[in-house]
C-alpha cells in the first residue's frame, strides 16, 4: 500500500482495504459513521493511543506506524502478552519427539482428558496447561509416529486434540506463526487419521486463525466442507461436532456482516444443542446450548447490534458453561457490546467479572486489554476500576 500524507488519508485507505464502510468501521470501535468520516477528512484530530490500537485491531494492521505516520509501535507489544511459559511451549512445538516411552492410546487419550479439564477448570490456565504441554506434545508425537493400524490413527485423533489444545495456549501471544503451525498440524493428524469427527473439530480450530486473519471465505469453506463430513443424525458426538461447526459458520458471516446467513448457520447450531439436551455441554468442546447463547452475543456485537446483543447477554446464564475460560470470553464479550452501547459501567464490571472467572483469558484478551487501556483515562469509579483491571493484566494508561 502507498503510503498517503495524512492520518485520515491512511485510514480510508486502509479501511477500503479492509473491505469496510464507515458504519460497520465506527460501530466495531464504538462510534459513529459521521466520527469515521470526520477522521478520515481531517475534521478530527487523531484519536488516543487506546482507539488507535482498537482501529488498527479491527483494520489488522500489525504496527501502528502504519496508520498514524509516526514511530514504529507494534500492536501486538500492547494487545499481546507474553507468557512466562511460552518460550518452552514454543520450543515443544517446534522440535521433534524426543526420545521417551511409548504411550498407549488409551492413555495417551486419559493425559489429554487431563489436560484439557486443566484447561477448562483452572482460573490460570494457560500456567496449569504449560505445566504438562511440552511432555504431552513429545507423547502424542511418538505414539502417532510408532504405534500401527488402529491404535496408530487413535493416537493421531489425540495428537489433534494436543495441538487444538497448543493452539488455545499460543493465542494472544508473541507467536502468532506458531499459532497457524498448530492448527495446520492437527489437521494434518485429523486427516491423517482418517476421522471426519477429528476433521469437524480441527476445521472448528483451523476457522478462528483464518478469521483472525480476515480470511472469512477460506474459513467458511473450511468449515462447509467439514460439516458435510459428519452426520448429525450418527449419535450425540457426531451431532454435538456437527453443531460446533455450524457455530463456526456462523461467526464467519457475522464478522463479514452478513447476518441472515449468520443466524441461519446458528439457528441449526442451536437446535442441535437443543436435541442434546438443556444441560448438556461436550466434555472438551463445551459445545451445547450454553455455548450457542453465548455466541449468539458474539454474533450481534460482531453485526454493531449492541442492544440486541446486551438483550441476549442479560438472559444468559453463564454458570451453564462449565469452563473457566469459556465464562470469561463470554463475559468479555457481553463487556464488549455493553462498551458500544456506551455502557462503560456495565462493561467494566463484567470484564472484573471475567477476570474472577479466569485471570489468564482476561489478561491475554486484546480487546480486554484495550478497553482497559482506554477505560482507563475515563474519571470517577470507571476510571479507577479499569486501573485497578489494567494493573492485573499488565496493562497501564
Amino acid at each position: 500500500m502507498t503510503d498517503p500524507a495524512t492520518f485520515g488519508a491512511r485510514l480510508r485507505a486502509y479501511r477500503e482495504r479492509a473491505g469496510k464502510t464507515r458504519p460497520v468501521l465506527g460501530g466495531l470501535v464504538g462510534r459513529s459513521a459521521e466520527w469515521v468520516k470526520a477522521l478520515e477528512n481531517g475534521r478530527l484530530l487523531p484519536p488516543r493511543l487506546p482507539m488507535l490500537i482498537r482501529l488498527a485491531e479491527v483494520l489488522d494492521i500489525s504496527d501502528l506506524a502504519d496508520l498514524t505516520g509516526d514511530q514504529s509501535l507494534p500492536v501486538a507489544s500492547v494487545t499481546r502478552a507474553g507468557h512466562p511459559d511460552v518460550d518452552t511451549v514454543a520450543a515443544a512445538m517446534q522440535r521433534a519427539a524426543p526420545a521417551g516411552d511409548l504411550k498407549q492410546s488409551d492413555v495417551l487419550r486419559g493425559l489429554v482428558d487431563q489436560a484439557w479439564s486443566l484447561w477448562h477448570r483452572s482460573s490460570v490456565e494457560r500456567s496449569a496447561v504449560a505445566a504438562v504441554l511440552p511432555e504431552l506434545l513429545g507423547d502424542a508425537q511418538r505414539s502417532a509416529r510408532r504405534l500401527d493400524g488402529q491404535a496408530r490413527r487413535a493416537a493421531l485423533v489425540e495428537l489433534a486434540r494436543v495441538y487444538h489444545l497448543a493452539q488455545l495456549y499460543l493465542a494472544h501471544q508473541p507467536y502468532p506463526e506458531l499459532v497457524w503451525l498448530a492448527a495446520d498440524r492437527a489437521m494434518r493428524a485429523a486427516q491423517d487419521a482418517d476421522d471426519p469427527s477429528a476433521i469437524a473439530v480441527a476445521a472448528w480450530y483451523y476457522a478462528h486463525v483464518y478469521r483472525s486473519s480476515n480470511q472469512i471465505d477460506l474459513a467458511e469453506h473450511l468449515l462447509v466442507d467439514a460439516a458435510a463430513m459428519v452426520d448429525p443424525a450418527a449419535g450425540r458426538e457426531q451431532l454435538a461436532r456437527w453443531g460446533q461447526v455450524q457455530l463456526g459458520i456462523a461467526l464467519g458471516h457475522s464478522k463479514a456482516g452478513r447476518a441472515g446467513q449468520a443466524w441461519r448457520a446458528w439457528d441449526a447450531a442451536e437446535q442441535a444443542a437443543s436435541r442434546l439436551g438443556d444441560r448438556y455441554a461436550h466434555p472438551w468442546l463445551m459445545f451445547g446450548p450454553a455455548a450457542c447463547t453465548a455466541y449468539g452475543v458474539t454474533i450481534e456485537t460482531d453485526l454493531c447490534r449492541p442492544g440486541e446483543a446486551i438483550r441476549r447477554a442479560d438472559t444468559a446464564d453463564y454458570s451453564a458453561l462449565p469452563s473457566r475460560t469459556r465464562r470469561a470470553a463470554a463475559l468479555i464479550d457481553a463487556a464488549r457490546a455493553h462498551l458500544l452501547d456506551r455502557g462503560e459501567v456495565a462493561a467494566i464490571h463484567l470484564l472484573g467479572r471475567a477476570l474472577r472467572e479466569s485471570v489468564d483469558t482476561v489478561r491475554h484478551n486484546p480487546y480486554a486489554r484495550t478497553a482497559a487501556l482506554e477505560l482507563s483515562n475515563r474519571p470517577g469509579t470507571v476510571g479507577e476500576d479499569a486501573r485497578e483491571l489494567g494493573l492485573a493484566i499488565g496493562v497501564q494508561g
